[in-house]
């Protein structure tokens, strides 16, 4: 699929560890203008699905995001979790992903490029024929939204738990893909306020839209460990991501 969007980026490169085979894991190495980042990728066993990209929480990606990416490659798609702050970054307590995040927050024309030059460099890649979604957790969720926003030449977007407002001067006119909100409706970061406005904006853009809300859930709800952590939303959640996938 063209995306003719890509050519708002500066310029990319990419490697990769081994030659691309079923199952096995893959660093995609690319730039953003002078920053480097590193994608993880995985491709389907067989002739994939489709193309699942999947965008960090605000610490950047781990372990928790590679574990996505193997779950989604069982499941018969190339999935790739893209890298949005470079392979330099520090990322090690709080001060340092609030800096991380709020450096993209205040120039989103380098928020939009990193998500492109992520997704470009893995085009480049392997195959990406057939259906291709951007998802995201946290920071992540309001990044897929972000593209979504952008015009990203993609067939869906799915926000877990993610910030839902919508900065001054932006809407929802040039969104092309179908869009899925998960959310949790004890969520203190974007709270039901914020997710009914959300949606109206999106009836009026005439963008295809569904949500799901997780009675009681609060913000992080899918990441085991947290203090928010809900085994029932988590699965609940990850199984309106499957149906998703099947019917975009």
């Amino acid at each position: 699929m063209t995306r003719s969007l890509f050519t708002l980026v500066t310029s990319f490169a990419f490697s990769a560890t081994a030659a691309f085979a079923g199952g096995h894991s893959q660093s995609v190495v690319y730039k953003s203008g002078d920053k480097e980042f590193s994608a993880y990728a995985m491709t389907a066993g067989s002739a994939p699905k489709g193309t699942v990209y999947i965008i960090h929480d605000w610490n950047g990606l781990d372990s928790y995001e590679q574990k996505r990416v193997g779950m989604l490659a069982d499941l018969g798609y190339n999935a790739v979790a893209l890298d949005l702050f470079g392979v330099d970054a520090k990322l090690e307590g709080f001060e340092d992903y609030r800096r991380e995040t709020g450096a993209l927050y205040k120039d989103r024309k380098e928020f939009r490029n990193r998500i492109n030059a992520g997704i470009a460099a893995a085009e480049a890649l392997f195959n990406t024929a057939g259906k291709t979604v951007l998802m995201g957790y946290c920071f992540g969720g309001a990044a897929v939204l972000e593209a979504a926003r952008s015009g990203s030449d993609l067939d869906g977007f799915v926000s877990f738990h993610g910030g839902l407002t919508t900065p001054e001067g932006q809407d929802y006119t040039q969104t092309k893909g179908e869009i899925l909100v998960l959310h949790g409706s004890a969520d203190p970061v974007s709270g039901m306020d914020d997710l009914a406005s959300l949606l109206q904006q999106l009836q009026e853009a005439e963008v295809v839209h569904n949500a799901e809300v997780f009675g009681g859930a609060r913000h992080s709800f899918t990441i085991e460990g947290s203090r928010d952590f809900d085994a029932a939303a988590e699965r609940k959640s990850w199984d309106a991501l499957l149906r998703f996938l099947d019917e975009v």
